[in-house]
C-alpha cells in the first residue's frame, strides 16, 4: 500500500473489499444429486416418452428407437461449481477469478450413456423407426446383436474408465486447488481482519472527524454571528463617529465664536466693571438719599400722625344683627363732613326721647339731640378693610420706633371683639384689626428688608380679670393660673414692662398669628350678662414688641404695638336685687368699671400735664404705661350700638369718648439707638 495514502482512501478501499463477492461458473465435477445441465449438453432428437433411472451417480437418457450420441457428464462439475462458489464467497473476487480461469482450462469429459439392460443392441433404423424384433428362431441374429451389443458396452466401459481417471485427476487438481484457496483464504481473511480493524479505524476517525467538523461548523456560524455582531457595531460606530466627527465641528465653529464673543465679552466687561465702579459709587449716593428720605418720610409721617392727634378716637356704629328690632328712623345721624357727601363722616347726632318729660299740654317733649364729633365715623356699613384703611399709617409708626396702642371701648354687644380679632368663619372679608396689622407689618418689613432694615417680631396675649392677669397663651398644666402672673420691669433702671410667667411668641408669618389668636380665643373669660349672651368679662392685650435694626449703619429701633379689647362698659342698677351668680357679674362689673375710669382719669392726666399720672391704680394702665405717655401714639374705638335699647349706654359711650377726644399728648419720640 502507499504510504502517502490519506486514511479517507484507505477506509474507501476497505469498505470496497467488503462487497459481495462475484460468482463465477466453475467447471469442477460436483455430485450426481446436484447435476446441472446447461442448454447446450441437452440433446435434440429426445423421443416423447422418457424413462429415468438412477446408476452410478449419473442421469442416463435410454431411447428405444436408436442408439444416442453419447454425452458429457457435469457431476464433477456440478460439484467443482458448488466448491468454487463457497471459495468465492470467502476468498472475493480474486480468489474467484483464479478458479475461473482454472476450470476454464480443462477439457469437459464426454459422457458415455448407459443402457438398460435388457435392451437391443440393434441399431435404429432409418426413419426413426424401432427395428424389429428378431424372432425367437434367429439365434444366430440375437447373438450377432448381443455381440455388438457387449462391444459397444465394453466401449462404453472403456470409455467411461478414462472418464473416470480424467475426473479422479480433476478431483485430484481441485483439492490441491482447494487446499491453495483455503491457504489463501486464511491470509486474506487475516488480511481482511486487518482491513475490517483498520476500517473501524477509519470509521471512528471518520466519526471523530464528523464530529469535529460539526463543532467547528458551529464554532464557525458562532464566529460568523460575532462577526456580523461586530460588523454592525462597527457601522454603528462609524455613524456615531461621524456624528462626533459633526459635532466636534460644530463645537470647535462654537469655541471659535465662543473665543471671540470672549474676547469681545472680555473688553466689554473691562468696561462693565468701569461702569459698575460708577455705578456703586452712584449707588452708595443714592442709598445715602434713599435713607436720608426714608428718615425724611418717618419724620413727615410722623408729623402727620401729630396734625391728626396723638390721641385719636374713632366712633364706630354695628349693623342691625338678625332678630334684633329695627331702631326707628333718625335715631342716629351722619352729618356729611365740610367737603361734602364725599367726604368721610366726622360727625354723629343721637336723638333721645325721655319719657319723664313732658310739655304744658301733656303731649311727650321732643327727643333730645346729641351731637358728637371725633376724628372720624364709621356707619353701619362700613366694611373690616375700610377701618384698618384708615390706622394703617398708625400701625406703621410703630415699626418706625413710635409706641402704639389702639383701643376698642363699648358697651357689651357693641362690636368691640368683631372689630379687633374679627368674625367666626375664616372669611378675610371679616379680619379685624390684629391680623390685618400684623400682615401690614410683616409686609412693610419685608419692604424694608431691602433698604437694609431687619426686624424681629415678639407676641404676647393676656387679660384682666378682676385686677388679675392671666396669660391667654398658656397651654396644658399652665392654663387657669393667671394669678401668678405679674407686671414687672425688665431690669433695674429699664423702662421697659414685663409680665411675669407668661408666654412671648416670636412671629414671623400669618399662619402664626391665627394660632395664637385662635387659643387666646379659647382661653378668654366670657359669660352671660343681660347685655350679650356671651360677653367678654376682661380687657385682653395683645402686645407685639417690634425690634429693628440696620447693621450698616448701626441704627436700632424698638416699640411696642398694642391691641386692646376692653370690657364691656355698662353701668350698675343700683335697684337690682342679686342673687349669688348676679353677685359674681357684679363684682366684675365693678372691678372692669374702675379700670375704665382709671384709663379715662389717667388720659385726662397726661392731657393736663400733671405730675402725677396714676397709672397703679389699674393693672390695665399699667401695663399699657409706656404705650399712653408722652411719646406714644392712641387711638380708641367707641363701638355703639344702633338699637334704642342701648340708647343710654351708647350716650354714655359717646361721651367719655368724647372727653378723650379732646386731650392733647405731648409730642411723640421715637425710641431709637
Amino acid at each position: 500500500a502507499d504510504p502517502l495514502r490519506s486514511p479517507l482512501l484507505e477506509v474507501k478501499g476497505n469498505i470496497e473489499l467488503k462487497r459481495p463477492l462475484i460468482k463465477t461458473p466453475s467447471r469442477l465435477p460436483l455430485s450426481g444429486s446436484r447435476l446441472k445441465r446447461r442448454p447446450d449438453q441437452m440433446e435434440d432428437g429426445l423421443e416423447p416418452e422418457k424413462k429415468r433411472t438412477r446408476g452410478l451417480g449419473a442421469t442416463t437418457k435410454i431411447t428405444t428407437s436408436h442408439p444416442r450420441v453419447p454425452s458429457l457428464t457435469t457431476v464433477p462439475q456440478t460439484q467443482g461449481q458448488t466448491t468454487a462458489q463457497k471459495v468465492s464467497k470467502k476468498t472475493g473476487p480474486r480468489c474467484s477469478t483464479a478458479i475461473a480461469t482454472g476450470l476454464k482450462n480443462q477439457k469437459p469429459v464426454p459422457a458415455v450413456p448407459v443402457q438398460k439392460s435388457g435392451t437391443s443392441g440393434v441399431p435404429p433404423m432409418a426413419g426413426g423407426k424401432k427395428p424389429s424384433k428378431r424372432p425367437a428362431w434367429d439365434l444366430k441374429g440375437q447373438l450377432c446383436d448381443l455381440n455388438a451389443e457387449l462391444k459397444r458396452c465394453r466401449e462404453r466401459t472403456q470409455t467411461l474408465d478414462q472418464e473416470n481417471q480424467q475426473l479422479q485427476d480433476q478431483l485430484r487438481d481441485a483439492q490441491q486447488q482447494v487446499q491453495a484457496l483455503g491457504t489463501e483464504r486464511r491470509t486474506l481473511e487475516g488480511h481482511l481482519a486487518k482491513v475490517q480493524a483498520q476500517a473501524e479505524q477509519g470509521q471512528q476517525e471518520l466519526k471523530n472527524l464528523r464530529a469535529c467538523v460539526l463543532e467547528l461548523e458551529e464554532r464557525l456560524s458562532t464566529q460568523e454571528g460575532l462577526v456580523q455582531e461586530l460588523q454592525k457595531k462597527q457601522v454603528e460606530l462609524q455613524e456615531e463617529r461621524r456624528g462626533l466627527t459633526s459635532q466636534l465641528e460644530e463645537k470647535e465653529r462654537r469655541l471659535q465664536t465662543s473665543e471671540a464673543a470672549l474676547s469681545s465679552s472680555q473688553v466689554e466687561v473691562a468696561s462693565l466693571r468701569q461702569e459698575t465702579v460708577a455705578q456703586a459709587a452712584l449707588l452708595t449716593e443714592r442709598e445715602e438719599r434713599l435713607h436720608g428720605l426714608e428718615m425724611e418720610r418717618r419724620r413727615l409721617h410722623n408729623q402727620l400722625q401729630e396734625l391728626k392727634g396723638n390721641i385719636r378716637v374713632f366712633c364706630r356704629v354695628r349693623p342691625v344683627l338678625p332678630g334684633e328690632p329695627t331702631p326707628p328712623p333718625g335715631l342716629l345721624l351722619f352729618p356729611s363732613g365740610p367737603g361734602g357727601p364725599s367726604d368721610p363722616p366726622t360727625r354723629l347726632s343721637l336723638f333721645r326721647s325721655d319719657e319723664r318729660r313732658g310739655t304744658l299740654s301733656g303731649a311727650p317733649a321732643p327727643p333730645t339731640r346729641h351731637d358728637f364729633s371725633f376724628d372720624r365715623v364709621f356707619p353701619p356699613g362700613s366694611g373690616q378693610d375700610e377701618v384698618f384703611e384708615e390706622i394703617a399709617m398708625l400701625v406703621q409708626s410703630a415699626l418706625d420706633g413710635y409706641p402704639v396702642c389702639i383701643f376698642a371701648y363699648g358697651q357689651t354687644g357693641s362690636g368691640k371683639t368683631f372689630t379687633m380679632e374679627g368674625g367666626p368663619g375664616g372669611d378675610p372679608q371679616l379680619e379685624g384689626l390684629i391680623p390685618r396689622a400684623l400682615r401690614h407689618l410683616f409686609s412693610v418689613a419685608q419692604e424694608l428688608s431691602g433698604q437694609g432694615w431687619t426686624y424681629s417680631f415678639v407676641a404676647s396675649y393676656v387679660e384682666i380679670y378682676n385686677e388679675t392677669v392671666r396669660d391667654l397663651l398658656a397651654t396644658g398644666t399652665r392654663k387657669g393660673q393667671g394669678g401668678e402672673c405679674e407686671i414687672r420691669r425688665a431690669g433695674p433702671g429699664s423702662e421697659e414692662l414685663t409680665v411675669t410667667n407668661a408666654r412671648y411668641v416670636p412671629v414671623s408669618c400669618e399662619k402664626e398669628v391665627e394660632a395664637l389668636l385662635h387659643l387666646a380665643r379659647q382661653n378668654r373669660a366670657v359669660a352671660r350678662t343681660a347685655q350679650n349672651e356671651r360677653s367678654s368679662r376682661s380687657h385682653s392685650v395683645f402686645q407685639l414688641q417690634i425690634s429693628g435694626e440696620h447693621s450698616s449703619r448701626g441704627l436700632q429701633c424698638g416699640a411696642p404695638l398694642s391691641l386692646v379689647d376692653l370690657a364691656g362698659s355698662e353701668r350698675l342698677d343700683p335697684g337690682l336685687a342679686l342673687g349669688p351668680g348676679e353677685r359674681e357679674r357684679l363684682r366684675e362689673t365693678q372691678a372692669i368699671n374702675s379700670s375704665l375710669s382709671t384709663l379715662g382719669l389717667v388720659i385726662m392726666a397726661l392731657s393736663n400735664k400733671e405730675s402725677h399720672v396714676p397709672y397703679r391704680n389699674s393693672k390695665l394702665t399699667y401695663l399699657l404705661q409706656n404705650s399712653l405717655g408722652g411719646s406714644a401714639k392712641m387711638l380708641m374705638f367707641v363701638n355703639i350700638s344702633p338699637l334704642e335699647e342701648n340708647v343710654s349706654e351708647s350716650l354714655n359711650s359717646l361721651r367719655f369718648a368724647s372727653k378723650v377726644n379732646q386731650c392733647v399728648i405731648g409730642t411723640a419720640q421715637a425710641n431709637r439707638k
